[in-house]
C-alpha cells in the first residue's frame, strides 16, 4: 500500500500537517475519510500528524487545522467524539463568522434566489433528469452559511437547505470521484424518500460506493440504475 502523502503543508505545535490523496484513502483505507482527519477519528493517521484532503478550491485549510487541533486535544483528554466535534464546530463557526466570505454572503442569505446563483457552480446535465437536478456547488459558501460538516455531497432528505429535487456535489470533489459521490447520494436519497432513516441509508450507500470503488466496471451500470429509480421515486 502506497503512502497517501502529497506534500507537507505546515508545522504547528507538535503536529505536521499533510496534504493527502483523499481518493486513494477512500478507495483503499476508509471511504468515510472526507476533507480532513486526525488520529482520534482515524486510527491509520499517525498521532503527530493532521491530514487534509487535496482541495480543488483551496482556502479552508486554517479552519480544518484549528478544528482538528481542538478535537485532538479534547479526545486525548477523554472527551467523547460527538462532544469534541460539537465544541470544535462552535469555535469554527466563530472563525468563519469573521471571514470576508461570511460578511460578503450573509446578506444574500435573505434572498434565496440570489444565494442559489452563488452556490450553484455547474449543472451536471448528463446525470440530471426532469425530476432530479445535479449541481456542483460552492462548498465553502455552504459550510460557512449553512452547515460546517457539509462534505462531498448531499440532498434535501439530509439537508433542509438543499432545494427539493436537487443533489449537490461539493466543488472540492475531483472529477475522478464525482461519479462515486453521486452514486452514494442517489442511493441514499432513494432509500430516504421511501422512508428509511439516515443511518441505515448512509450505511447502504457507503457499501455500494465502496463496492464500485473496488469494481469500477460496475459503476456506470449502478449509476444509471440509481438515476432511473430516483426519477421514478
Amino acid at each position: 500500500m502506497k503512502k497517501p502523502y502529497i506534500k507537507k503543508f505546515s508545522k504547528i505545535a507538535n503536529f505536521t500537517v499533510w496534504i493527502v490523496d483523499g481518493k486513494y484513502i477512500r478507495d483503499n483505507i476508509d471511504e468515510e475519510f472526507t476533507n480532513y482527519g486526525q488520529y482520534y477519528r482515524f486510527k491509520f493517521i499517525p498521532k503527530n500528524e493532521l491530514w487534509i484532503d487535496e482541495e480543488r478550491s483551496p482556502g479552508e485549510e486554517k479552519y480544518y487545522i484549528n478544528s482538528m487541533l481542538v478535537m485532538n486535544r479534547l479526545m486525548a483528554e477523554g472527551v467523547k467524539h460527538d462532544e469534541a466535534v460539537k465544541r470544535a464546530d462552535a469555535i469554527e463557526k466563530k472563525e468563519r463568522a469573521t471571514s470576508n466570505l461570511q460578511k460578503k454572503e450573509s446578506g444574500a442569505k435573505k434572498h434565496e434566489e440570489d444565494l442559489m446563483k452563488k452556490i450553484h457552480k455547474k449543472f451536471l446535465k448528463a446525470y440530471s433528469t426532469k425530476k432530479i437536478k445535479v449541481w456542483v456547488v460552492d462548498g465553502e459558501i455552504v459550510r460557512s452559511l449553512f452547515f460546517l460538516d457539509f462534505t462531498e455531497g448531499g440532498h434535501e432528505y439530509v439537508y433542509h437547505f438543499v432545494p427539493k429535487g436537487e443533489i449537490w456535489i461539493d466543488d472540492d470533489v475531483g472529477r475522478d470521484e464525482t461519479k462515486f459521490v453521486l452514486l452514494h447520494e442517489l442511493h441514499e436519497r432513494k432509500l430516504m424518500a421511501k422512508g428509511m432513516k439516515y443511518d441505515p441509508a448512509h450505511k447502504s450507500s457507503s457499501e455500494i460506493e465502496y463496492h464500485c470503488r473496488k469494481h469500477f466496471e460496475e459503476l456506470d451500470k449502478n449509476l444509471k440504475k440509481e438515476i432511473k429509480e430516483n426519477n421514478n421515486a
